[in-house]
This record gives C-alpha cells, sequence and structure tokens, in this order.
C-alpha cells in the first residue's frame, strides 16, 4: 500500500472562506448598495454565523477595503493581458483597446460609487484611487512605456508624474462626463503622450472600442466573461 500522501493545496481553507466573504460581500454591494449591506447580510449569504465574519474581518470598513483591494487586482490584471496582446507598431489599436478596458472597469464600480462618494467615505475612496492609479502606473511603467522606449531606443522622463497625471484625469473627466466619446478619450491620450496618430485601424480593435475585451483580459469582478475575439495591440 502506498503511504504517499495526498499533495496539499496551495490555498488553506481561511484563504478560501475569506474569499468566499468577499465575493458575496460584492454581490451584495451591486445588489442593494455598500450602505445597505451588513455583515449579517454577508454572512446569511454564505451560510455562516456573522460571528466568523467579524474573525475574517473586524470592521464593515475592512470589508470593504478587501473588496476595493480586489478592483485594484482584477483591474491590473487586464492591464497586464492587454500589455501581453498588444501587437508592436500598433498605437492606435493600443489606444483604442487601453480606453475600452478602462471604460469597462469604471462601469464595474458604478453599484457602489454613488456610496463611495458620500462625505462619510470620502477619505476611503479617495485611498482607494490612490492606489488604483498607483498600482496601474506600476504597471505600465514596468511593461508598456519599457517596451516602447526599447522600440524607439528613446528615453522617457517623468514616467510616473506624466501617467499619474493622465490616469487621474480619465478617470475625473469619464466620471464626471459619463457620455464622452471613446474616440475623444483615445485623441487626449495621444496628445498627452505625444504619440503620433495612426489612421489604419484593424476591425478588432474597432470592435473592441464598443466594449468588447482584448483577448486574454479577465472580465470586470461582477461579470461573467464571454469569449471576445482577439484583439491586436502594442507600441
Amino acid at each position: 500500500m502506498s503511504t504517499d500522501k495526498a499533495p496539499r493545496s496551495p490555498r488553506t481553507a481561511p484563504d478560501v472562506r475569506s474569499d468566499e466573504l468577499v465575493a458575496a460581500a460584492r454581490e451584495l454591494f451591486a445588489e442593494q448598495g455598500l450602505s445597505r449591506t451588513t455583515l449579517s447580510d454577508v454572512a446569511r449569504r454564505v451560510g455562516v454565523a456573522r460571528t466568523l465574519v467579524y474573525h475574517y474581518f473586524p470592521s464593515k470598513d475592512a470589508l470593504v477595503e478587501a473588496v476595493l483591494d480586489g478592483y485594484v487586482e482584477h483591474f491590473v490584471g487586464s492591464v497586464r493581458a492587454w500589455d501581453a496582446a498588444r501587437t508592436t507598431g500598433d498605437i492606435e489599436g493600443s489606444l483604442v483597446t487601453a480606453i475600452a478596458l478602462f471604460r469597462t472597469h469604471l462601469r464595474a464600480m458604478d453599484p457602489i460609487r454613488p456610496d463611495l462618494e458620500r462625505v462619510e467615505a470620502t477619505g476611503m475612496y479617495n485611498a482607494f484611487l490612490d492606489r488604483a492609479v498607483r498600482a496601474i502606473v506600476d504597471c505600465l511603467e514596468e511593461t508598456t512605456v519599457q517596451a516602447y522606449a526599447a522600440r524607439h531606443q528613446i528615453r522617457i522622463d517623468h514616467v510616473r508624474e506624466t501617467f499619474y497625471v493622465l490616469v487621474y484625469g480619465l478617470v475625473g473627466l469619464a466620471r464626471n462626463t459619463p457620455g464622452i466619446d471613446d474616440a475623444l478619450l483615445v485623441a487626449l491620450v495621444r496628445q498627452a503622450l505625444r504619440l503620433e496618430p495612426d489612421t489604419t485601424v484593424v476591425p478588432e480593435t474597432v470592435a473592441c472600442a464598443s466594449g468588447e475585451r482584448p483577448a486574454g483580459a479577465p472580465a470586470p469582478l461582477g461579470q461573467d466573461a464571454p469569449a471576445s475575439p482577439e484583439v491586436a495591440t502594442e507600441h
């Protein structure tokens, strides 16, 4: 008889339970709003005692922070997938799909944004926004920017500052002017980064401008991931 033990799972039961609680909270926030959701609601959704929720998250704010961290992690994962799917030299395609991705993830925040923007939650929202922008800028700096600089054999100065201003500006503009056209956002990014316009846009990138995600990009949290066409994108 073999005495070999089955390999241990890389994730422990507490990790799994914590993820279940965060997923339940995210669903409830989307269904009934952040302010109307209690830790008891989360416990009932998962089928556990309320005391267990407090074991993992000592306060509702701690649970909200975990949900927001999940949004940031998922957004950054999508940016990495976008970067990996880019086609070298297709600047216009890269911008089109990047803006589509950006708008898709902003919309995923719609169910909880009103509660986060209330006066009493402003500090939490601002901290989340700063955390998200910092993570996205970190990702772009170590992937897209380095690849672009290497390809064109140029030195790009003030990378972090430039992208901080750009990403914060896009968030504010898209939030305050929800009907703004993607093409205008693409033009603004191109202008801010001094990128030469490319009049050739492949059909796949045009399709992505209508809301489809780049190939391999994970769906925003709370949404299913339908099959999407392969999209070409890279500077």
